[in-house]
């Protein structure tokens, strides 16, 4: 295991908010193949990080690599079969992980849970009422009702596994116990990354649309946070900007304890406050797509490196630490 340690830099904004102290990049010396990418889950009932591998073509699996949690050092990567280009992911009931399975041409895209002790999985979600969905990219349970809140883009089709859509680029709502599913959210360019605010009143939604694609960006399409207040019938209301990205481009999210809202932004994360003001920003030299907070900071996700932020965020409540 060869560990760097640099340190971090803070972008000091509008606020004095020194949570750095200290970087390192963590990465195994017999790694090959990228090891993390996407989801970034940890799983009390086996002490473990979970994340997935890069996307590169269909008849090439994605990894799921599994990190120690003490540690963060490499226990194993492998494809499971029955995921279909796993994507972003979360916690579910404290055993399973809730997979966004973005599938193949023939394979639809899915919402799978996963239990890592048993290798066993199940398909949660397949269609909305009948109509395939393009590629569920992430998702979120809202831990007060147990629903399910997930974000489907066009991805798949953009990076030339998945045949062209055939809905709108939106967001949904599924009720595992009735089974009904609605889309609460449209209007986006590509809806990625989603995060609930720490009281689940407000559900923070990002738009990656600023790239469709390997190669294809414009400064022009958006690349910002947008927020909408969470209604007692579990609709949404009241969209509005909460924060715009100033670098491409916005993805994973995450919120602290204190209600501040996390995000990728290409190579590092930035944060900002309650009302959109940036707080403070961490860059490394490689492009982040996801990450999770861990009891003494932020793990980057960073395709063939995991960078190690030292700092004193505090995660939010229910993050099972």
């Amino acid at each position: 295991m060869h560990v760097d340690t640099l340190s971090v830099r803070l972008l000091q904004a509008a606020a004095n908010y020194s949570y750095g102290s200290s970087l390192g990049s963590i990465q195994p010396e017999d790694s090959v193949q990228v090891i993390s990418h996407e989801a970034g889950v940890y799983l009390p009932s086996t002490q473990s990080i979970y994340a997935v591998s890069q996307t590169v073509a269909a008849d090439k699996p994605i990894n799921i690599t599994v990190l120690d949690s003490s540690t963060y050092s490499l226990i194993s990567s492998f494809a499971q079969p029955q995921l279909h280009m796993p994507n972003g992911a979360t916690a579910y009931n404290d055993t399973h992980i809730l997979f966004c399975v973005f599938g193949y041409t023939n394979a639809p895209s899915t919402l799978s849970l996963w239990n890592p002790s048993t290798n066993e999985t199940s398909v949660l979600l397949s269609s909305y009422y009948g109509r395939r969905f393009t590629s569920i990219n992430d998702v979120r349970v809202k831990r007060d009702d147990g629903t399910i809140w997930f974000t489907d883009d066009w991805y798949g089709h953009y990076e030339g596994f998945k045949s062209p859509p055939t809905m709108p680029a939106q967001v949904y709502r599924f009720d595992p116990v009735s089974g009904n599913v609605r889309a609460v959210a449209d209007g986006f360019d590509q809806p990625n990354g989603l995060e609930f605010s720490p009281d689940y009143k407000i559900l923070y939604i990002a738009d990656s649309g600023y790239v469709h694609g390997p190669g294809d960006f414009n400064m022009t399409r958006p690349n910002g946070i947008y927020a909408f207040d969470v209604m007692e019938n579990g609709g949404l209301s009241n969209r509005r900007l909460h924060a715009f990205g100033a670098r491409p481009f916005v993805d994973g999210m995450h919120v602290d304890a204190q209600g501040n809202v996390w995000s990728t932004s290409g190579k590092g994360v930035t944060a900002w406050d309650e009302s959109g003001v940036v707080l403070g920003e961490v860059r490394v030299d490689t492009d982040v797509n996801n990450f999770l907070f861990v009891p003494d900071g932020i793990l980057l996700l960073a395709f063939s490196k995991l960078w190690h932020v030292k700092c004193g965020m505090r995660p939010r409540e229910g993050e099972n630490w």
